[in-house]
């Protein structure tokens, strides 16, 4: 059987609430779209790399360094309706992967990762990644999305709380054995028939009680194939974020 198509989809809207205009930002020289593209470039098995945007600036953007943009609506709830657009007016690929604009230190065998993922488990509508979990803050920290997944890797639940509760505290984990919990890295991979029911399926009520629309998905009743890497990359979400980021790509370029 042939290698599943893949194109990946990087959503990126100009007003983010809590660092507006965020993916022109070019502190490092670069936009930081500009790096997001570049390191989903580095993936091995993607056809195609696109940038989908609600806003003329950014898409000006990336076709100045040589990316491909398509417009998409402003209305959209999530990053995977955006995805779906571009799944409707893209024929042509099988699967199609949502990476966030805002990562721009994603490890490009992430990309393959869940590409891979999905592409072997032909029972799966959707693939994403986690990596262990051991700080204790970040655990307790509702922006850490955690997610609880069974033997062959299909999820059961992601949520903001800690999951699973631990009810005895020698039942946890040690510093030796497999991670318990587990940190949820927001990229996914779709079919591409899934995309195009996307926009058909409501809002669920556990998606609007944690604020996450993966839950709308398992609501459904579709499966989500969670693949384990080490370590997530971090994301940008405020302008601390991007300092830092700013401060290890100055420390990559000097040495």
């Amino acid at each position: 059987m042939p290698a599943p198509r893949t194109c990946v989809v990087i959503p990126a809207r100009l007003n983010s609430t809590r660092l507006p205009g965020k993916m022109l930002l070019r502190e490092t020289g670069r936009t930081l779209i500009e790096h997001t593209h570049a390191a989903a470039l580095g993936a091995r098995l993607p056809s195609a790399v696109v940038v989908a945007t609600d806003h003329e600036d950014i898409a000006a953007e990336v076709r100045r360094f040589g990316g491909t943009a398509v417009m998409t609506r402003e209305d959209h709830r999530s990053g995977a309706d955006r995805v779906a657009e571009v799944a409707r007016r893209t024929p042509g690929f099988d699967l199609f992967v949502n990476l966030q604009g805002d990562e721009p230190e994603i490890d490009p065998a992430a990309i393959d990762t869940v590409i891979e993922q999905l592409a072997t488990d032909h029972s799966a509508e959707v693939a994403t990644l986690a990596a262990p979990l051991r700080d204790p803050e970040r655990l307790r920290d509702p922006a850490n999305v955690k997610v609880v997944f069974d033997h062959s890797g299909r999820a059961l639940y992601f949520s903001r709380s800690p999951i699973p509760f631990v009810r005895d505290a020698l039942s946890a984990s040690g510093p030796d054995e497999p991670a318990l919990f587990h940190h949820h890295v927001g990229l996914y991979a779709y079919r591409r028939e899934f995309l195009l029911r996307l926009s058909g399926l409501p809002q669920s009520p556990l998606e609007r009680a944690e604020n996450l629309e993966q839950l709308r998905f398992l609501q459904a009743g579709a499966t989500i194939r969670v693949g384990v890497i080490p370590q997530a990359a971090a994301g940008i979400d405020t302008a601390t974020d991007y300092a830092a980021f700013v401060r290890r790509s100055s420390r990559r370029t000097a040495a």
